[in-house]
């Protein structure tokens, strides 16, 4: 439908002149036209459609949509509605502007019961809603198909879910579909890698079409790049990792809008031993001895000669007192291409004694005392930090937290390193 939208008018009209209107009003209406092909039932023998997306994509509609086509297909089903509460189900799953009374149409409009919590269809077909406050409603029913909404929010999600496919017991292949933005919680894990799951993941934007340009806008400028975004707009599963140094809702606490005077700045970089990623992060300190992540300007898979004029580039752009470059893989290689790039470039090269998880940790400690900000978001490099280990070890993307790497050079320069003599008040350039 959005493709055919997008015609020139002439031949939309072309393409209609054949359709009376009340056929052309039911192609508008029929969901397997003006459904985006995420929104569609994925083929083949799965029994849990699993969709993971962001506010927004149309999760709702894609479950009453469903519901109703097995309704419509199968008198006399026996459907589960699971909702978050039994309010919460009733006004999205049922009364909502996406829900299944909105959906019922054709002749085929289901009545709502309220005594009973049941919709019954003209066939036959009947759905019943149920709380996840409440497993034990699921307790002897039995179901040919089962929607649950929300599941990453429910409580007693487990025990709630457990107890709905004791009763899938009606018909061939009872199946479920599952609509919920995404929640770091052992369930949903555990789902993703069943047999018998297939998985749907989108974001807010995928619906743009059907959304206001002003929400987008809005959602963009306040939670864009924040794993709060990352979560409830991009539909993305944040992981929160057991003993991790730094976690997500952590780094959203620290950030900033504006960055105050700073009266020093530094550029910190891990370098590779050759051609490789090179993380390259600025930070500066204010004249109330806070620090403040300005820049993440790493790079990745690239030449010694790339890297080094992106170091050179930070250090001009933000007007640097020094950078601090890590030799150990490098050498006097480091020296040498940091040099060509800026002759001028006040370089410190330090050496590590210990693994890169040691060193991170009393920078850590820092963030914990309130003594770091982030200028924005940094999803990157704030990655490779959440993927850093107490203890040792990595789990966050890649090889090696080369941007987290270059981010504990800089502030241990800042804050743990000796106090520079005399600097200056200076603001960021823009």
């Amino acid at each position: 439908m959005e493709r055919f939208a997008r015609l020139p008018v002439g031949r939309r009209a072309g393409l209609l002149t054949d359709l009376d209107t009340s056929r052309r009003l039911g192609l508008m209406r029929a969901w397997g036209w003006t459904a985006r092909p995420a929104q569609l039932a994925p083929d083949g023998d799965w029994s849990l459609w699993l969709i993971l997306a962001g506010r927004g994509f149309g999760k709702t509609r894609a479950g009453a949509e469903w519901v109703a086509a097995q309704a419509r297909r199968h008198p006399g089903a026996r459907i589960a509605l699971v909702g978050q509460t039994a309010k919460d189900g009733l006004g999205v799953m049922i009364e909502g502007e996406s829900g299944l009374l909105a959906v019922g149409g054709g002749g085929f409009r289901p009545v709502w019961q309220a005594g009973r919590r049941t919709l019954l269809w003209p066939n036959g077909a009947r759905a019943t809603l149920f709380s996840a406050l409440e497993p034990d409603q699921l307790r002897g029913p039995q179901f040919h198909f089962a929607w649950c909404d929300e599941l990453g929010a429910w409580p007693n999600a487990r025990e709630t879910l457990d107890m709905l496919r004791m009763g899938l017991r009606l018909g061939s292949h009872p199946r479920i579909v599952a609509t919920t933005t995404p929640r770091p919680i052992p369930l949903l894990r555990d789902l993703m890698k069943a047999p018998g799951t297939v998985v749907t993941r989108g974001s807010t934007f995928d619906n743009r079409a059907h959304l206001p340009g002003q929400y987008l806008a809005d959602v963009t400028l306040n939670y864009g790049g924040t794993s709060l975004g990352r979560q409830e707009l991009l539909g993305e599963l944040l992981e929160a990792r057991e003993g991790a140094l730094w976690t997500l809702d952590g780094l959203d606490r620290c950030r900033e809008a504006e960055v105050p005077s700073l009266v020093r700045v530094v550029v910190g970089v891990d370098p590779p031993a050759g051609p490789g990623g090179c993380g390259i992060v600025v930070a500066g300190l204010d004249a109330d001895g806070v620090a403040h992540v300005v820049a993440d300007a790493s790079l990745s898979a690239v030449s010694p000669e790339v890297w080094a004029a992106a170091v050179a580039s930070a250090y001009r752009r933000f007007e640097a007192d020094r950078v601090v470059a890590e030799v150990n893989n490098g050498g006097a290689m480091v020296e040498t291409v940091l040099k060509a790039a800026c002759r001028e470039l006040p370089l410190k090269q330090v050496r590590a004694a210990k693994g890169k998880v040691a060193r991170a940790e009393p920078v850590a400690a820092l963030y914990g005392a309130g003594r770091v900000r982030h200028a924005g978001a940094f999803p990157q490099l704030e990655d490779e930090m959440c993927g850093l280990i107490s203890g040792g070890g990595y789990v966050g993307p890649g090889s090696s937290p080369d941007r987290a790497d270059a981010l504990v050079w800089a502030l241990t320069e800042l804050l743990l390193g000796r106090p520079g003599a005399g600097p200056g008040l200076r603001m960021l350039a823009d």
